[in-house]
């Protein structure tokens, strides 16, 4: 995140995501391949507990993120695909819960509210999001006049946000923007299944923009690492998430336009859905 804008949300790829209290067909289909997978479930197209506590179970045992949501990650390997080793997994949470001092439903709660389901997009790139307004900023930063840029690209230079594409389509934005100044470029995308800003390299850790950003290629775990350095680098955030201050963590990561997207409401939701599941307060059970 950081600098990040909330009107940007449209244009995020979203993807079905089915979920306690869902029903219907897609709930049905779910529910018979649970089955083939060895769960005990009456077929009635209602996602209430049972089914939930069945997609833990199976997610657990495959090795991804068991939070009871059935998304295409663990539908497809309900469909006996295998997962990609590059998708992020139950123990990687666990690590960044034990980094970060805080339960790992919090961890958890953040995850599913914050990281929009996927860090790839559907060509095995990771998941950007390019912001002009931060471009104009970093070409400053870097000594050079934006001015000119802006005239000639209105879309990739601009002191204000937008001209989103969308999804794979930012890529075409960035290689434009990367023509300018390579660097530039790179810190004014969002990247990954956190989607933080490029421009915190150096503040993370990392040995340059092209250093994260080759990270960000690597694996899901590798976008966790990131926000793992991200909210440990920032006490109000650090703070906020060991307390379960919902709102005050969604105004620092979100910006002040949070409560219009309620991001506080659904972590609190996700938090207590998850610290239920796991016991022990959200620590593992």
């Amino acid at each position: 995140m950081g600098e990040r804008e909330d009107e940007a949300d449209f244009v995020v790829q979203q993807v079905r995501m089915l979920r306690r209290g869902d029903g219907g067909e897609e709930v049905m289909a779910l529910q018979r391949l649970l089955q083939q997978a060895g769960h005990r479930l009456v077929i009635d197209g209602d996602y209430g507990p049972a089914t939930e506590r069945a997609v833990r179970a199976f997610q657990r045992r495959v090795g991804l993120v068991a939070d009871g949501i059935a998304g295409p990650k663990t539908l497809q390997a309900l469909r006996e695909s295998p997962p990609d080793e590059r998708l992020l997994q139950q123990a990687d949470l666990e690590w960044a819960a034990a980094e970060l001092d805080v339960p790992v439903a919090a961890v958890m709660a953040v995850n599913e509210v914050e990281s929009r389901g996927s860090g790839f997009f559907p060509n095995d790139r990771p998941a950007i999001l390019f912001e002009r307004h931060i471009m104009y900023r970093r070409l400053k930063h870097h000594g050079l006049d934006p001015a000119p840029h802006r005239a000639q690209h209105p879309d990739l230079v601009n002191p204000s946000a937008g001209g989103y594409a969308g999804g794979v389509r930012e890529y075409d934005r960035l290689t434009r923007a990367q023509r300018i100044h390579h660097d530039s470029a790179l810190e004014s995308a969002s990247w990954g299944l956190f989607q933080i800003m490029g421009f915190h390299w150096q503040h993370l850790g990392y040995d340059s923009a092209s250093h994260y950003v080759e990270c960000m290629h690597r694996r899901e775990r590798d976008h966790l690492d990131a926000f793992v350095r991200f909210i440990g680098k920032d006490r109000r955030l650090h703070d906020s998430l060991r307390d379960q201050d919902w709102a005050r963590f969604a105004r620092y990561y979100n910006g002040p336009a949070y409560a219009r997207n309620r991001y506080d409401e659904k972590m609190a939701r996700a938090f207590a859905r998850h610290s239920h599941a796991l016991g022990d307060g959200g620590m593992l059970a």
